[in-house]
């Protein structure tokens, strides 16, 4: 059998707040993998752990202790070049994080250029497919303040695409759209996953768990509480706080 795209073995991750006299420990000795091509959904309440662990993918977040291991290189030595695996883990975030100077093509032309040093002729070569891929062809020129948040956030994930990753995560990517605007993104991130994109992905939409996911993933403080099909964690979840969780937004 051929290794998981992504390794986490036994990632912990504790928080000093002042507000707290206690340490909040984000993450709690979790361990779990995701293999090339599958998507992994991770859900849970607001504080479980989601993001924390999604940020640790790719280093934007440092972990106490364990290892987490991306296509073969290790993100949690202190050795790798984090820029360089960060070009082959695409992360799409709530907010668009675009440059608000730079238009649609720029936002995505820019990094190919700069980190995977394409000529720019070929950036944009890439761009302009990106952005009918993503159902935007006609925007490129516009910048992001002429775009509605739906819009930027195809933005963001062509811009992601263009480094042509092998993992895309996202985090909580629809959490700030409009409701009608909010389809439109899931309809682009289902595509992703029929094409056999590599994904892991946190989110509070239940539909788009069930349907897109190979596998969903239930946190509850920092802790993986209870994993399974989408169907049968959905119509049939074990653990008594998976079941409290369910009750309360479905």
């Amino acid at each position: 059998m051929s290794e998981p795209m992504i390794m986490i073995d036994a990632v912990s991750k504790t928080y000093h707040l002042k507000s707290r006299p206690e340490p909040v420990r984000a993450l709690d000795n979790v361990s779990n993998h995701v293999d090339s091509g599958e998507v992994v959904v991770v859900i849970g309440p607001s504080g479980s752990g989601k993001s924390t662990l999604l940020r640790s993918l790719n280093g934007l977040q440092e972990v106490d202790s364990g290892k987490i291991v991306i296509d073969g290189v290790e993100v949690t030595d202190k050795k790798t070049d984090i820029n360089k695996l960060r070009a082959k883990v695409g992360m799409v975030f709530q907010h668009f994080n675009l440059f608000q100077h730079k238009t649609a093509l720029e936002n995505i032309v820019m990094p190919q250029v700069i980190v995977a040093k394409r000529t720019r002729e070929e950036a944009e070569e890439i761009a302009n497919d990106l952005l009918a891929k993503v159902g935007i062809p006609d925007r490129g020129n516009n910048y992001p303040s002429m775009l509605s948040g739906g819009q930027q956030q195809r933005v963001a994930i062509a811009r992601s695409l263009a480094m042509k990753p092998k993992v895309m995560l996202f985090d909580e990517a629809t959490s700030a759209l409009d409701p009608e605007t909010v389809g439109g993104v899931l309809e682009l991130m289902r595509q992703l996953a029929a094409d056999g994109m590599t994904m892991a992905v946190v989110t509070h939409e239940m539909g788009f768990a069930r349907e897109a996911a190979d596998r969903v993933i239930f946190m509850d403080e920092g802790r993986v509480i209870e994993e399974n099909t989408p169907n049968n964690f959905f119509d049939n979840p074990q653990s008594d706080r998976a079941q409290d969780f369910l009750r309360q937004i479905l």
